[in-house]
């Protein structure tokens, strides 16, 4: 049974009107996205209704995700999958899980922190650094001290840990926004990537150590 067809319940923009609307910048990101991506994501076509805000979604989108951090690509992608597990949000669970599902090689990681991270074959790092989101996303007013010194006995610096506070809180709030607005996910991403990568050498464990990945 296919999704809902819509982007979101409110009116997204046609391509005629974003040819409109956008200036010639966001115009060429938005061609990029499609060279690169084979679509452009329903997340920018919703959030360009408000083209001011859809600049500042896609320029904090960008430092959060691209930037520079000890937190590779994939465990920013893992934290986007398990915040949006524990918020029940369709739009960033199938996106997002796309994402992890490409990123690690592995169809099943992506299924597994989708339906309940625990049940993953993860290393001390990712559990700690899942483990601290999903607290942050379900009881916020109760991470405390004990909850930072967790992470930091599992290896991350203290800018990894404000990196993994600033990347489970921007989904918070995009889980909210897309749920409000009934986004819906591309329907390009869910068969994508769901034969696991063929690599000899592949651990058991979510691949995707320290540093930047872009």
């Amino acid at each position: 049974m296919p999704q809902p067809r819509h982007t979101m319940a409110l009116p997204a923009p046609t391509d005629a009107q974003l040819d409109r609307s956008l200036d010639e910048g966001m115009k060429k990101y938005f061609d990029v996205c499609r060279e690169k991506l084979g679509m452009l994501p329903n997340v920018l076509r919703a959030y360009a209704f408000r083209p001011a805000k859809l600049r500042n979604f896609v320029n904090f989108y960008n430092e959060l995700m691209l930037g520079e951090s000890g937190l590779s690509k994939l465990e920013r992608e893992m934290i986007a999958v398990v915040v949006s597990s524990a918020n029940h949000c369709y739009y960033c669970l199938v996106a997002h899980g796309q994402a992890v599902r490409q990123l690690s090689g592995d169809p099943e990681l992506g299924e597994m922190l989708a339906f309940n991270y625990r049940v993953a074959p993860l290393n001390r790092r990712q559990k700690a650094m899942l483990d601290f989101v999903y607290k942050m996303t379900t009881q916020p007013f109760a991470v405390d001290a004990a909850d930072r010194k967790s992470l930091k006995r599992a290896g991350f610096s203290d800018s990894e840990i404000f990196d993994i506070a600033d990347t489970a809180g921007f989904y918070n709030m995009s889980n909210r926004v897309a749920t409000a607005v009934d986004m819906m996910p591309n329907p390009e991403y869910h068969a994508r990537n769901r034969e696991p990568a063929r690599s000899a050498g592949k651990s058991k464990t979510a691949r995707g150590g320290k540093g930047n990945r872009r």
